[in-house]
């Protein structure tokens, strides 16, 4: 395998890294996009608790087990919108670092191929030379046959 196949199959592999990334990225907008659903879902149950608890304790009289049990319940409530803010807190950093890695993986991926490119136009000049220089040797070669043949035909 020559060189410049070996740095296709580089760039092939980085440019695999970088998809690998993709979907991890995905994967965690996805993760991060339900946390920050159920977060939603949460807060919303929470303030309904509280708007049923306002109107309960106004048409009448609430006694004291039913106030603790509501002090109890909003306290779950509380202790679950928090956790869900760590859960939510986690998923934003996963994010974060999925991103960089697809950053990463990009400059990669853009960096190879260009060397990649800038490798195969030095081949090509290469090439090009090479074929110059033997049209010039055949170029002169016909040259001196030519001069040769006139100055035998001169003599003759």
């Amino acid at each position: 395998m020559n060189k410049l196949q070996t740095l296709h199959k580089v760039v092939d592999l980085a440019a695999k890294r970088r998809d690998d990334a993709l979907l991890a990225l995905g994967q965690a907008q996805r993760e991060l996009q339900a946390a920050q659903d159920q977060m939603n879902q949460l807060r919303a149950y929470a303030d309904e608790a509280l708007g049923r608890w306002a109107t309960r304790s106004t048409s009448g009289g609430v006694d004291a087990a039913l106030l603790h049990h509501h002090r109890q319940f909003m306290e779950k409530i509380t202790h679950a919108i928090e956790f869900q803010k760590s859960v939510q807190r986690s998923r934003e950093e996963m994010v974060e670092r999925v991103q960089a890695q697809v950053y990463a993986a990009e400059r990669d991926v853009a960096g190879l191929r260009k060397y990649a490119e800038r490798q195969q136009q030095a081949i090509d000049l290469r090439v090009m030379r090479q074929e110059q220089k033997s049209t010039d040797e055949m170029a002169l070669t016909i040259h001196l046959r030519q001069s040769r043949a006139q100055a035998q035909g001169l003599r003759s």
